[in-house]
């Protein structure tokens, strides 16, 4: 279900709370699934509403906000929800965490940014776009649909600061010892599926493991001593452009 957080507009007298990171997380999420159809990425698509600037309307607590995100605005785009109380909760946090301070992409040029991305800083030996690169690493093929240019500015600045769960790199042992490395797809009671360094799908049974178990830390590198801050800005701004096939 879409839904169409919209319409919230007078400037906010501050946060009713601190929110953790992983309530943070969690209603990034669920924003990204639900809400960017309408809002955008950067939640600043509907007319007069900018959630990245903190002005909102019909609301001045995160307790309005709630009510608002699960019943609805009557007589406009915004319908009513079957979210929970503590999901719209989550959804409160990362509204209120897109005010903070935004990426340096408003100086940088989508085109040497792709420049970028396929040369210097060798992006496509993990990722694709639009079917061309590898496929050992996240497709961003419409990144720039789902995640802020702040966010994405982080990830590749401080790729272990959050690792999402369909990306998060799982390492496993063999019982004669030999490791594999990859990216989760699927586990069951007697499998688990991964695609490995070389972009390979595999299917191991558990009950020829020795452990296995998901990593903390992101194979993606830090690009913060490898791009100065005009390259930094030009690959967010063409990473934020790529908004999926037509």
């Amino acid at each position: 279900m879409v839904i169409g957080l919209a319409v919230l507009v007078l400037a906010l007298v501050g946060q009713q709370r601190t929110y953790l990171p992983a309530e943070i997380e969690n209603g990034g999420r669920v924003y990204q699934a639900n809400c960017t159809v309408c809002h955008g990425p950067e939640g600043d698509a509907v007319a007069g509403t900018n959630f990245s600037t903190g002005r909102l309307r019909r609301a001045t607590t995160d307790d309005d906000l709630v009510r608002i995100i699960m019943g609805g605005i009557a007589g406009t785009p915004m319908p009513p929800s079957n979210f929970s109380d503590g999901q719209a909760g989550t959804i409160v946090a990362y509204l209120r965490s897109m005010s903070a301070p935004q990426a340096a992409s408003a100086s940088g040029d989508a085109g040497r940014g792709r420049a970028v991305f396929e040369g210097k800083g060798q992006c496509v030996t993990c990722h694709a776009v639009g079917g061309s690169g590898s496929r050992t690493g996240p497709s961003l093929t419409d990144i720039g649909a789902v995640r802020r240019a702040a966010e994405i500015e982080r990830s590749l600045l401080e790729p272990d600061a959050e690792i999402r769960a369909e990306n998060r790199p799982v390492r496993a042992v063999t019982k004669n010892g030999a490791t594999i490395t990859g990216v989760l797809l699927n586990q069951d009671s007697f499998t688990l599926q991964l695609l490995d360094a070389n972009g390979h799908l595999v299917s191991v049974a558990k009950t020829d493991l020795r452990e296995y178990a998901l990593l903390k830390s992101s194979p993606m590198p830090s690009y913060r001593d490898k791009l100065n801050s005009q390259e930094l800005a030009d690959i967010v701004a063409y990473l934020t452009s790529l908004k999926g096939r037509p």
